[in-house]
């Protein structure tokens, strides 16, 4: 039997933490297509991360661009920073959080593909 805490306790968990002051980060991992429904967990936490770090398995290079592209629109939809691999510091405004994309494989993008946007 699993004893892992479930999800509502993470989450609630979560939330005391941020409401105490500390920053807070999401880490979905990994996003597996057709299945993980990212922006569904951001509804669900952007009120109490800073970050919210996605990350994807090794996919062929057709699906890891249209994640890309979606989780920038979802950036977009919800005025959030989106940025390429990176780890920015510091609280944002509350339902603001920083979505990070680690979509990132050097056979695909190559290494110099860590830029903000």
């Amino acid at each position: 039997m699993d004893s892992a805490s479930s999800i509502e306790h993470r989450i609630a968990a979560m939330k005391q933490v941020y409401e105490a002051g500390i920053r807070t980060v999401c880490f979905v991992s990994p996003v597996f297509p057709g299945i993980t429904n990212f922006e569904a967990i951001f509804e669900w936490v952007k009120d109490q991360c800073d970050l919210f770090w996605l990350e994807n398995l090794n996919h062929n290079r057709s699906y890891f661009e249209a994640l890309e592209v979606k989780a920038e629109k979802m950036a977009k939809k919800y005025d959030c920073a989106f940025v390429d691999n990176e780890m920015p510091y510091g609280r944002v405004p509350q339902g603001h959080p920083v979505i990070v994309d680690y979509f990132y494989h050097e056979e695909i993008r190559g290494t110099d593909a860590k830029q903000r946007r």
